[in-house]
């Protein structure tokens, strides 16, 4: 006869055979016509009444299937983990890694709890835990905490009453050089195959001046060569003339931005507007670094212009259509960094 396998059964099906075989056992047939009758091997007969013998009927019931559970962490020593990963970087805690990987998670937690599970289930935690892969924000090391807390709490809400008072509207600046083999995105290949894209081998660039408000107004200019105090003092004259109020303009601290030729300017026009600096080393609180992401990401990243005018045409029109639509120049004061600004 042939055997069955019994263990494509389930754990319910495969005790009640066992039970059955001790009955017939029991009812006086041998071990060798109970295996020829149930279609399993004498091995198994046997092995069951020895368990039956040493334990009864209890040791005949199903256990738990698969691999023991791994070790697990008590509520407390996961409240530490999230603490430890969401607080500080993995070199901060003397673990050989720059990011928060699985692998390097999975380190914390072997070196720290003593508890070594495979990356698989160190991802299943970290979701669990509400941490998902996210593209890090770069902070510099000489960047001011205090500088920083201070221009949050004091000085950007004094400059918000003051435009008030004075009705003028606050816009964000920033300058940005762009280069024809910035890539962004990805593209899909067949596996082990990376995709290649066809583009010039001459390198070219430009540079873009722009200025956002969260009423959602975007002004800009793109211009070749280098950035200066002329360059710079051009784009201010049509960005007043161009604006009905006085005009609050916040930028970094670009060399360009704090020249003498430029305060004399500024001195000059001091009642249609007037310059404020952020923090040192702190572009994550400038609403107009969201803008440049996406013109590097979609005007630039995934397009292979062939020469220098083309690019430029091709960041202009892009910046002429965020100008048409308000609620998207309003979208990048969404982002949690800069959401101070968004009121």
């Amino acid at each position: 006869m042939r055997r069955n396998d019994t263990r494509h059964l389930s754990p319910d099906a495969q005790e009640a055979l066992r039970l059955r075989v001790m009955q017939a056992l029991e009812g006086g047939l041998s071990q060798a016509e109970a295996a020829r009758v149930f279609g399993v091997s004498r091995q198994s007969v046997h092995s069951w009444l020895r368990r039956h013998r040493q334990g009864g009927l209890a040791a005949l019931k199903s256990g738990k299937r698969g691999r023991p559970p791994a070790p697990r962490l008590s509520p407390r020593e996961e409240a530490k983990v999230v603490r430890m990963i969401a607080g500080r970087c993995p070199d901060q805690l003397k673990l050989p890694f720059a990011l928060w990987t699985r692998e390097a998670a999975g380190r914390l937690l072997a070196e720290r709890f003593g508890v070594e599970v495979s990356v698989w289930t160190v991802g299943r935690w970290l979701r669990r835990w509400g941490f998902t892969p996210q593209k890090p924000l770069r902070r510099a090391y000489e960047q001011d905490a205090e500088a920083v807390a201070r221009w949050l709490k004091e000085e950007y809400p004094a400059i918000r009453r003051q435009a008030k008072r004075e009705k003028a509207q606050i816009h964000w600046g920033d300058e940005m050089g762009l280069r024809s083999d910035h890539q962004a995105g990805r593209s899909y290949g067949l596996k082990g195959r990376t995709p290649s894209v066809p583009g010039t081998g001459r390198r070219f660039g430009c540079h873009m001046l722009s200025t956002l408000t969260n009423r959602g107004r975007l002004s800009f200019m793109v211009f070749r060569g280098r950035f200066s105090g002329r360059v710079f003092i051009g784009f201010l004259r049509r960005l007043i003339r161009q604006s009905k109020g006085k005009v609050f303009l916040i930028v970094d601290r670009h060399p360009v931005h704090r020249s003498k030729a430029l305060k004399q300017w500024l001195g000059k026009h001091a009642r249609r507007i007037q310059l404020f600096y952020l923090p040192a080393y702190s572009p994550e609180l400038n609403p107009d670094e969201y803008l440049n992401q996406d013109v590097k990401a979609n005007a630039l990243g995934r397009r292979r212009p062939a020469n220098l005018t083309e690019m430029m045409g091709g960041v202009r029109a892009y910046l002429r259509s965020a100008q048409r639509r308000p609620r998207a120049v309003r979208s990048y004061f969404r982002e949690p960094h800069v959401q101070y600004a968004a009121a």
